[in-house]
């Protein structure tokens, strides 16, 4: 079965609503996974200074 063949049987009706379930569950999963990643810190390099509005005098 080819790619084409393949795209062919996956996008009519019946195959089409459980391949967008799978993908939905897919994307879900793997955003959540993504999300629960902690950030990786440079150590050594200070803070980055707080953003201040200029004051007028």
């Amino acid at each position: 079965m080819s790619f084409s063949g393949l795209l062919g049987w996956a996008t009519k009706p019946p195959q089409a609503y459980l391949v967008y379930a799978i993908c939905v569950v897919l994307v879900g999963g793997v955003s959540f996974y993504v999300g629960t990643l902690k950030p990786k810190h440079t150590p050594g390099l200070p803070p980055a200074p707080a953003a201040t509005a200029p004051q007028s005098k």
